[in-house]
């Protein structure tokens, strides 16, 4: 910085002092510098110039009383005075430039209090904007935070709850999979007594099939000793179908013979009794009527051992050489055979259509002497097969009327004698079978 000070008047006053009454020419325009270096600042004074005029000037005053005294002294007063003068003046210029310096000095001095007062204010200023900056930044940010806080807390509320759920959820499964695990050893230990009686099946059934193997051996050992003997029996039976039909007029004349004299006896009522008694006792099944000669298929009466009363029953003297006692016939679906454990106990239907002869009379037929089981079958468009067993009887009351069958053959199919043999007899309110299932009221049936 500098500063530039112009001190006309200063120069006027010793212009004055040193050349009183004197004009200055154009020659006199000529100045004097004085620069003062102080700090970054430069002071310049401009000072008058001295020159030659002030000289002249103070010749022409000592002229005038040139006549008073003589010129060497003059010359040398004058000198003196002019020395004298300068002193004054340099001294003059010494103190004014003093003052000049202080008044300087306390100029620059004021001027830097204002200079560092407006740059204390200028960075004050400043300093409060970037404060009222920084203040603005902060509170955003601390919105933004606290923003972000309340979401941070909503979030963790929301992961609570949904930790909430999901420990309930977790509990949920835990417990269900506990249930579904006690319920899967349940079934694992029932799975594993049902490996154990199906094993012990297995074995039963490897029994039966080595028996039945052993069976069939001589089964079929027994046929091929059996066939010729058939085939002689067919011969006989052809001879004795040729023999029937006298034997039948004969059977006719004795009959009427047994009428005649039965009219004879009416009046003797109990000779004629006996006398039915005796012919019917010998009828124990429908094999000893085809043995007695009757040959045609219809409703005979039979005496079973230990039962007292007589039994009517239907007896087959066609099929398979006749001779064959009816224990069951459906034929039409008019009877309903759903019938309890009594009915079936004691028989149910007539001999002559649909009925069953009773298990009772069964077993006690089955229990006179050794019997065969054949089964015929016919469908609704007159396909006939059959299923035969050589021996076959049944237990009595107290083993449910078990069923023995033993030697099968025949064309309906071989039914397993695993499930038909040792089985026990079923109603629908007696259920005996082996089956979970209740066999006799699904098939509607004993």
């Amino acid at each position: 910085m500098s500063v530039f000070l112009s001190f006309a008047f200063l120069a006027a006053i010793l212009a004055h002092i040193g050349c009183n009454n004197q004009r200055r020419g154009p020659e006199a325009s000529g100045r004097r510098f004085n620069r003062i270096q102080h700090g970054q600042c430069t002071y310049t004074f401009i000072l008058p110039e001295q020159d030659g005029n002030c000289r002249e000037s103070t010749t022409d005053q000592y002229n005038t009383n040139a006549l008073q005294r003589d010129a060497p002294h003059v010359e040398q007063d004058f000198s003196s005075q002019k020395l004298q003068h300068l002193e004054h003046v340099m001294e003059n210029y010494t103190q004014w430039l003093q003052k000049l310096e202080n008044y300087i000095v306390e100029n620059m001095k004021s001027e830097m209090v204002q200079l560092q007062q407006n740059a204390v204010q200028n960075h004050t200023a400043t300093m409060l904007e970037i404060g009222t900056s920084l203040l603005s930044q902060t509170a955003e940010q601390t919105r933004k935070l606290t923003d972000v806080e309340t979401q941070v807390l909503n979030q963790t509320s929301r992961l609570e709850i949904q930790l909430l759920e999901n420990s309930l959820s977790t509990y949920k499964l835990e417990k269900q999979l506990l249930q579904q695990t006690h319920e899967i050893l349940k079934i694992h230990e029932k799975n594993s007594l049902l490996e154990h009686r199906i094993l012990e099946m297995e074995e039963r059934h490897k029994e039966e099939l080595d028996t039945l193997k052993e069976e069939k051996e001589n089964l079929q050992s027994l046929v091929t000793r059996q066939s010729y003997i058939i085939q002689e029996l067919e011969k006989q039976l052809n001879k004795a179908t040729s023999n029937n039909s006298v034997l039948q007029k004969q059977q006719l004349e004795l009959m009427d013979t047994v009428h005649t004299l039965i009219t004879l006896c009416s009046k003797e009522g109990v000779l004629l009794k006996n006398a039915k008694k005796e012919e019917e006792k010998p009828f124990r099944d429908c094999a000893d009527v085809y043995q007695s000669g009757f040959n045609k298929s219809g409703v005979y009466t039979i005496y079973i051992n230990n039962v007292s009363d007589p039994k009517k029953v239907f007896c087959n003297m066609e099929v398979a050489g006749g001779g064959w006692t009816v224990i069951q016939h459906r034929e039409d679906g008019s009877l309903d055979f759903q019938k309890s454990w009594k009915e079936y106990k004691m028989g149910f239907g007539s001999p002559s259509g649909e009925h069953w002869l009773g298990n009772e009379f069964i077993f006690a037929i089955t229990s006179q002497r050794q019997y065969s089981l054949r089964i015929e079958l016919m469908d609704w468009e007159g396909n006939r097969a059959y299923s035969q067993y050589d021996r076959f009887h049944i237990g009595n009351e107290k083993q449910n009327y078990r069923l023995y069958l033993k030697g099968h053959s025949g064309t309906a199919g071989k039914q397993s004698s695993l499930i038909l043999h040792g089985a026990e007899f079923s109603t629908k309110d007696a259920d005996n079978d082996n089956c979970m299932c209740k066999c006799a009221l699904m098939l509607t049936g004993g």
